[in-house]
């Protein structure tokens, strides 16, 4: 046989055997054997370069060393899912998709493993990239990394679509990770806290030789892409599984929410039996086809909701109550607990929310406290142990002045929190305000962190985020850590985001409740910001979803003499302060003042796209028919109940055809 052909035979062989082990958990042969065999092949490959295959099964091993990972934009959103914690909230969950979907509702039940999620690319059957999930739009590709980890096919078996994604979360077993531990221990090294930040801190390795050391596991449990040709979830974790992934054995389908409450409980006394972490269960709605009715908020599918189990919950003493300073102003009480292990963490801090929080639950210095992890991520304090109180203790006098500034706190009325009016002065308000400015979902700058952030303020070398376009590579230099190449890269990072679009920098400027997507709005509407500027209250109330409280934000924010005069500055060294040219060639008001709502399915344009000119064009796109629905786009095999309430409320239907001519007029 000629080497050609044997290397081939030998890459297929222990593609196979490495399924076996490690996805099916049914080795065939011994690990001496495999051994023997990836040596005989990477012999092979050495005398014959030419053969390379970076999908090789001798490429797990790594040695591929990633300075910087390159950001990625996801070719389809990963959204993150809604939580629920009662099964009263999942009730009410399925009342909202039965009246939105019509026809039998079936769902399929996952665990919620505790890991890093990722979203793996195949291209003709190869694996291409692997991406983080970062912010949900973008994030880091990792490809090297993960193409050492063994559950992760780096060539497909069976009938694929040409090209897909999948995403799934990477997990570090217990028993690996215990393994882990007793060698770091062992070498006199501190252990890693838990398996999830370790799984994750893993993926950001710049060796990948040393991730391939790390026994993690890929679980993967959707798929995403074009004319994939799958109808259900379940039918797509079934074919993933035929293509050699690892879907979890776990995920069943459940035909009620009574069957959905029975898996819950099933695993809230048996998560512990799992080699994996895992903090609940994820619904969804295994129609693909309802998936899409169903569509998405802002933030989450409608379509799934994940339920947590109850958070383990330990007592500590809480030493002493300190208070935070947000960049809004935002005065934010922090408990200093006593050292505990709670859910794989040592936890030194929690949040205690606001001044009513401390008063509802009457909590002291000195007290024996209860903490437990919101959703097992955040530590909170959720009550005191009273039978421990020291009698002589007094209450919690809350924070009257600024613990950095010493102004005098102000409480809005209907407001819980307390806020530093000092906007100006108070150095966390003007070094969170600048780092909100450079964050990635904002003007992205490179080079530029957080820590460096609060140096150059220190330093007096910025005063706000207009003053970053001052900088010169002399003024950094002697910032602490900072040499030639990082004061390049950051001024780089600087000049670049003068191409950042206006709805990122509107979001950026850190208006009080102008999150991203109230920025995306505004900017639609408003176009500029010369505009906005300008704009009044009731105008600012007359767009969909503003209400009187982002208008009054807005208005307060601009009514400020120090905010326009840094508006007006970064206007100057050209940052983009009006919607471009390319986008506003592609809006019209075609459709203002219209609400339309999408059911069914369509040949000429995806349901994402009817969207996207809907909205382009001034109009709202509505889940649900009501009286204030204008059109129905009805496409085939839509939902009976919509059609129906149509009817009787006589709203307009319009075929996709009728809809495109509207646009074309």
């Amino acid at each position: 046989m000629d080497a050609e052909k044997k290397i081939k035979a030998l890459r297929e062989e222990l593609q196979q055997h490495n399924y076996n082990y490690y996805v099916l958990d049914k080795p065939q042969i011994s690990d001496y054997d495999f051994d023997m065999k990836l040596k005989e092949l990477q012999q092979l490959e050495d005398q014959n370069p030419d053969l390379f295959d970076e999908n090789s099964p001798t490429q797990r091993v790594g040695g591929t060393v990633t300075k910087n990972f390159e950001t990625i934009v996801h070719d389809q959103r990963m959204y993150s899912l809604s939580n629920s914690y009662s099964k009263e909230e999942l009730e009410d969950w399925e009342k909202r998709i039965r009246k939105s979907v019509d026809g039998e509702i079936s769902y399929v039940c996952e665990l919620k493993y505790d890991g890093a999620s990722i979203s793996l690319t195949y291209e003709n059957g190869r694996l291409s990239r692997a991406v983080t999930r970062g912010d949900g739009f973008q994030g880091d590709e990792v490809t090297s990394n993960v193409r050492t980890i063994r559950s992760v096919p780096l060539k497909l078996k069976g009938d694929f679509p040409e090209r897909f994604d999948i995403r799934g979360e990477i997990v570090l077993p217990y028993e690996g990770f215990a393994k882990m531990n007793a060698e770091r221990v062992e070498a006199g090294e501190e252990p890693y806290a838990n398996p999830r930040n370790t799984a994750s801190g893993s993926l950001k390795l710049q060796d990948s030789a040393e991730v391939a050391r790390r026994p993690l596991e890929c679980l993967l449990y959707s798929i995403v892409g074009n004319n994939l040709n799958i109808k259900t979830q379940y039918e797509g974790l079934e074919m993933a599984r035929k293509w050699g992934f690892k879907a979890p054995a776990e995920s069943e389908l459940k035909s009620s929410i009574e069957e959905v409450f029975e898996y819950i409980n099933y695993w809230d006394k048996h998560r512990h039996d799992l080699p994996y972490e895992t903090d609940g269960v994820v619904i969804k709605v295994n129609d693909l086809h309802q998936q899409d009715e169903l569509g998405h908020t802002a933030k989450s599918p409608r379509w799934a909701i994940a339920y947590k189990f109850k958070a383990e919950q330990e007592s500590t003493t809480l030493d002493k109550i300190t208070y935070q300073v947000g960049r809004t102003g935002a005065i934010t009480p922090v408990a200093n607990l006593q050292p505990v292990q709670l859910a794989g963490t040592v936890v030194r801090r929690a949040s205690l929310h606001n001044a009513d929080q401390i008063e509802k639950l009457d909590i002291r210095e000195g007290d024996t406290v209860y903490v437990e992890k919101g959703g097992e991520i955040i530590p909170k304090i959720v009550g005191v142990d009273f039978t421990q109180r020291d009698p002589d203790s007094s209450p919690t006098v809350y924070a009257s002045h600024c613990p950095e500034c010493d102004t005098e706190l102000i409480r809005n009325e209907g407001e819980a929190q307390h806020y530093c009016p000092n906007t100006n002065g108070c150095p966390p308000q003007i070094i969170g305000r600048i780092q909100h400015y450079i964050s990635r979902k904002a003007m992205d700058i490179e080079g530029l962190g957080g820590e460096t952030v609060a140096l150059l303020v220190t330093a007096g070398l910025i005063h706000n985020y207009a003053d970053l376009y001052t900088l010169t590579k002399a003024d950094i230099l002697p910032l602490e850590r900072m040499a030639e190449k990082s004061a390049e890269n950051l001024i780089s990072g600087i000049e670049r985001s003068r191409e950042i679009p206006f709805e990122r920098v509107l979001f950026g400027l850190g208006i009080r409740y102008v999150g991203e997507t109230v920025a995306k709005k505004l900017a639609k509407h408003i176009k500029s910001v010369e505009a906005l500027m300008a704009a009044s209250k009731e105008e600012l109330e007359n767009i969909d979803e503003i209400g009187e409280r982002i208008a009054w934000s807005v208005g307060d924010f601009f009514s400020n003499a120090e905010n326009r005069k840094n508006v007006e500055r970064l206007r100057e060294y050209g940052i983009q302060m009006e919607i471009s040219a390319e986008k506003l060639a592609n809006q019209t008001s075609i459709l203002d003042g219209k609400t339309f709502v999408i059911s069914g399915v369509f040949n000429k344009v995806s349901r994402n796209d009817l969207k996207k000119l809907i909205e382009d064009n001034g109009g709202k796109v509505s889940s649900s028919i009501s009286s204030k629905t204008n059109y129905l786009v009805a496409g085939e095999n839509m939902g009976p109940s919509k059609l129906a309430k149509a009817e009787k409320l006589g709203t307009q239907m319009l075929s996709e055809d009728e809809f495109l001519a509207m646009l074309d007029k």
